[in-house]
């Protein structure tokens, strides 16, 4: 089948989705997979060189103008992800969110589930300004929609309305940008490489950068993304964080690439970076809700991806090819493993927000021993998000690492700041592992903390079955990322035709591959062996360290709170704990506890009170606006008076 024929298939089967998803859940999940199944062949065909891009035209008109579709290599590098993750999710909420337990939610659910991916395939293959805007409101609506699934609740209804507030601001610019962009070229709405040689379009690029900015969650206009990602149904947050965010990098990709750029672009987008990595895993490392936790790690991830795009703008201004490439290689590449393994952590916290009805990892613990498969999945995801080998997350962020390291050589003009940046991403790194070490501690070693986690139930495998083939995928290109070298060089050379490069993969990454099987190798040897004399001489379960009691509770373990108070300490200024102390009295004391939060600063300590003295602005305003004709005219006069005394001014200078 030809490229358009697929991506037929894809929009049909998505479409009929839409229709029947409300009352045939089954009929429902086959049309979604193979509409993404036929989605990732359209994209594969593309990414594999088959063809070098597809292109449509339509005769007809939508809102004034006609369609254009256009799927190249980094579009195709998006749908793919938007497939494997769309196929994923639709298989992982058969069970997670079932008619059985959400009656009147689970039918909407799947509709705009499939509306969703539907408009995120439209805003990807799109090239007329008009037309992604449309794709790219609708596919905000079908998010808000899912986020908002269980609007019984008051916090899932105020994410939903954050989000959707700040992504309405969002598309303003976006709004912006792009009409100034057809008022620039003559009225044209066509998007695509020709516009590179309008020099005037580069201002936009702030625009872009803006509303573009918001949807993929950079610091610090991620207020929308923690509430979001917590509150939604695990499946929608994988969605939200795997691809949702990936669409706001698309834009900053696509557009960087077709527009010309500001000298300052790359500087800026590498700043932005680097400080949204550091910051988003502090916030991650103080969270005790462990979907909040993934949620500001997507802010850090978000941010890695950020600097290996900001130093290929930045070397493509100063004609670094080398290093350029290497960096948005990096990006490139981390936007699909952070799109793997992130969706496999949320699937994670899923199982076990579906087995124990809380997302607080200080009333978890001890779920290794009840949900085992669960618990190895999401520690390879973990292993994978922390950047540490032989998994993928490693293979992206070293790209980004050499790229960096390949600019500090060079003496060039973005030597300075390239050892800089690649301090602060082995902070963010270091307090990575950190973050995961507490969240895997916490919720699946020790005891458990409360009756009902002690009675956990593995998932089923309709949720099992996801996990394994995104943890499949992550060891995939972990152990393999030479073989990918093809295909990121392609979309490299699609975003910058003068980096184009038909040669084998640089001999590091092929070395790369090699070193990760001898130790993934080793680690199985290793698992084995002990394995082996585990069943040989016996296990023996007991308590770790009960210090000196007789009698130890559950509740003398470490909590999220006390896991991470140093580390949290060095960000006190930043993160602004707020905490409630009972302090125990008497001399046989009955209770006493001690309850720590940590406000989502950027939010509620610089846009709420804005936003709050804007509103006493406006409400003050609306005063002026009471039905009086007197008081009508004498503002007329006052403002007649106001004009009067200018001009004078004006006159006598």
């Amino acid at each position: 089948m030809t490229v358009g024929s697929l991506l037929s298939v894809a929009a049909a089967g998505l479409i009929a989705g839409m229709a029947l998803g409300l009352r045939r859940p089954r009929l429902w999940l086959g049309l979604t997979l193979v509409a993404t199944a036929a989605g990732l062949a359209a994209a594969l065909v593309v990414l594999l060189g088959g063809v070098p891009a597809w292109e449509w035209r339509g005769e007809f008109l939508i809102g004034g103008e006609k369609p254009h579709l256009l799927l190249d290599a980094i579009s195709a590098l998006f749908l793919a992800l938007l497939s494997v993750l769309g196929g994923a999710g639709a298989a992982y909420s058969r069970d997670y969110w079932s008619d059985t337990d959400y009656p009147k939610s689970a039918g909407r659910g799947r509709l705009w589930w499939s509306a969703l991916v539907l408009m995120m395939g439209l805003v990807l293959t799109s090239a007329n300004g008009l037309h992604f805007l449309f794709g790219w409101e609708l596919f905000t609506v079908a998010a808000y929609f899912l986020i908002t699934l269980e609007n019984r609740r008051r916090r899932v209804r105020s994410a939903g309305w954050l989000y959707l507030a700040a992504s309405h601001v969002g598309t303003l610019c976006l709004f912006a940008f792009f009409a100034l962009v057809a008022e620039r070229t003559s009225g044209s709405w066509d998007l695509g490489p020709h516009l590179r040689a309008q020099a005037g379009l580069a201002p936009l690029f702030w625009l872009a950068l803006v509303g573009f900015g918001v949807k993929a969650g950079m610091f610090p206009l991620h207020v929308w993304l923690p509430s979001a990602h917590a509150n939604a149904p695990s499946h929608v947050s994988a969605m939200l964080s795997g691809m949702a965010l990936k669409m706001g990098i698309y834009g900053l990709v696509r557009f960087s690439g077709w527009l010309p750029l500001p000298p300052q672009a790359g500087w800026v987008v590498i700043g932005l970076g680097a400080v949204g990595a550091l910051f988003g895993i502090a916030f991650a490392f103080a969270q005790n809700d462990f979907k909040r936790l993934l949620a500001y790690c997507s802010v850090e991830n978000i941010g890695v991806i950020l600097v290996g795009l900001g130093g290929a703008m930045l070397a493509a201004a100063h004609g670094d090819i080398a290093w350029g490439r290497l960096a948005l290689a990096g990006a490139l590449l981390h936007i699909w493993n952070h799109g793997l393994f992130k969706a496999l952590l949320f699937f994670g916290a899923g199982s076990v927000l579906h087995a124990t009805g809380t997302r607080e990892m200080s009333r978890l613990g001890g779920l290794w021993h009840r949900m085992p498969w669960t618990a190895g999945l999401f520690t390879l995801g973990a292993v994978a998000v922390s950047g540490l080998p032989p998994l993928n997350g490693f293979v992206s962020e070293w790209l980004v690492y050499l790229g960096l390291f390949e600019a500090g050589i060079t003496h060039g003009p973005a030597a300075w700041a390239a050892m800089p940046v690649a301090i602060v991403l082995g902070m963010a790194g270091a307090l990575a592992l950190a973050s995961f070490v507490k969240a895997g501690t916490l919720v699946f070693c020790g005891a458990p903390r409360t009756k009902r986690v002690a009675h956990a139930h593995e998932a089923g495998p309709w949720m099992l079955g996801p996990m394994l083939a995104l943890a499949g995928a992550c060891v995939t290109i972990g152990l393999a990322p030479a073989y990918l070298w093809p295909v990121v060089a392609r979309v490299c050379a699609t975003w910058n035709p003068a980096w184009a490069f038909t040669g084998p993969a640089p001999a590091p990454l092929a070395t790369l591959g090699a070193v990760h099987v001898a130790l993934a190798v080793l680690a199985l040897a290793a698992a084995a062996g002990l394995w082996w004399r585990a069943r040989a001489n016996g296990l023996r379960h007991g308590l770790t360290w009960d210090c000196g009691y007789a009698a130890p509770t559950a509740r003398m373990q470490y909590t999220g709170g006390s896991f991470a108070g140093i580390a949290a300490g060095w960000f006190g200024w930043l993160l602004q704990t707020e905490a409630s102390l009972h302090r125990p009295r008497g001399l046989l004391p009955e209770r006493a506890h001690r309850v720590e939060r940590v406000p989502e600063t950027v939010l509620e300590r610089l846009i709420g009170p804005v936003a709050a003295g804007a509103l006493r602005v406006s409400t003050a305003v609306r005063r002026l606006q009471h039905g009086r004709l007197q008081a009508y005219i004498l503002y007329l006069v006052v403002g007649l008076a106001a004009l009067g005394v200018l001009v004078f001014l004006e006159g006598t200078q």
